[in-house]
């Protein structure tokens, strides 16, 4: 006879897993799945950026569309001033009578990028600044380029190019695009690199695209987990330190591997942007609404304006006289109690929300109301 040698706590303790291994299940089904964003997609290195640049200059070689002098003295006076640094000498007074339609005084904008060298190209953005028609056709003439600090960083100069087209005769205009601005492809050269805190310790500081305290802790642990522990460490909601290599060139690669790592995020907030100028709104798939019932009138008001002539009578001496008949009229529709079910996900929001026939300047005061009932469950944000 063959003895069973499983125990009656053994059964039980297999059917506790099933029911363990069951609830694990079906918890990981309900937790709202994460999503991944890569480190360079959530952070930039702090010192690491673009830095503006600006500067004044003349675009000559115009085709009559320059500036009118007499109405825009400053370009004249550009002109002298750079006609005298060349070694040529006006005769007095004849600054003030030079009348030319070729030349036109602009301001001219760059963006230097970090680790900005010396020789390095740069596209300048030139736009008119007096009452040029159009660039079209002319060349920059050698302008320097300064930051914040004042300090020369590039110098600017080649052949303007304007996407767009126009003519005019008689009084007739016609025109294509914008033609007081135009672009000069590595149309500048780069003077003077910026230094960045990039070499000069032995870490960096990774900043947040947006203060939040569950991103900063993400990206703490995705990073210690793919380069060790105590690599990073989160300075508060926005700031995240990372110890680098001391070599450049280990540094570098490193950075580059850092950029590529991989950080699961929870769900977003939930949050309505509404744009109050526009009546714009645009709202993340977190929202949801509980139960509500909303009830909504147009009001109208419309003032129709009649003339009315009034004549004076026969040998009376009297003038014909005009005036007007007002009449304003105030019309509001009826607005019926209507439900709003639960919508627990974007979609269903969006179509209860329609199923109110609102316009989008309605719905912005709809949305508040419902969020001061507790309804809306978001945080709305005006803009």
């Amino acid at each position: 006879m063959k003895r069973n040698s499983q125990h009656p706590w053994h059964a039980a303790a297999r059917s506790t897993a099933r029911g363990l291994a069951i609830l694990a299940l079906a918890l990981a089904a309900w937790v709202p799945a994460a999503r991944a964003e890569h480190v360079r997609d959530l952070a930039a290195i702090q010192g690491v950026r673009d830095n503006p640049l600006i500067g004044y200059g003349l675009v000559v070689g115009l085709d009559g569309s320059g500036d009118q002098t007499t109405q825009t003295p400053f370009t004249v006076q550009s002109l002298a001033t750079m006609l005298t640094q060349l070694g040529i000498t006006l005769p007095p007074g004849t600054v003030t009578q030079m009348q030319m339609r070729n030349v036109a005084a602009v301001m001219v904008t760059a963006v230097l990028p970090p680790f900005a060298q010396p020789g390095q190209p740069l596209d300048v953005t030139v736009s008119s600044l007096g009452n040029a028609k159009s660039l079209r056709g002319g060349t920059l003439l050698m302008t320097p380029l300064k930051g914040a600090d004042g300090l020369v960083y590039a110098i600017a100069q080649g052949n303007v190019l304007v996407g767009g087209a126009g003519a005019s005769q008689g009084g007739s205009k016609v025109q294509i695009n914008h033609l007081a601005a135009g672009r000069v492809p590595e149309g500048a050269t780069v003077e003077r690199g910026i230094p960045t805190p990039f070499a000069q310790s032995d870490h960096i500081r990774l900043e947040l695209n947006t203060s939040d305290f569950a991103t900063a802790g993400a990206l703490t642990d995705a990073i210690n987990a793919k380069l060790g522990e105590g690599t990073a460490s989160a300075r508060d909601g926005r700031v995240v330190e990372v110890k680098v290599p001391a070599s450049i060139n280990d540094r570098v690669r490193f950075v580059g591997d850092l950029e590529n790592i991989e950080v699961a995020l929870a769900e977003p907030a939930a949050r309505v942007v509404i744009n109050a100028r526009t009546g714009s709104i645009v709202m993340n798939r977190t929202v949801t609404l509980e139960p509500a019932a909303v009830a909504h009138g147009n009001l109208s008001v419309t003032i129709t304006s009649t003339p009315v002539v009034s004549q004076p009578g026969p040998l009376s001496g009297g003038t014909t006289q005009v005036t007007e008949k007002t009449d304003i009229t105030v019309h509001q529709d009826g607005g019926s109690l209507m439900k709003l079910p639960a919508a627990t996900n974007l979609a269903d929001l969006v179509k209860a929300l329609n199923a109110l026939g609102a316009n989008p300047g309605d719905l912005v005061a709809i949305l508040q109301a419902l969020k001061a009932s507790g309804a809306l469950r978001a945080e709305l944000e005006v803009i």
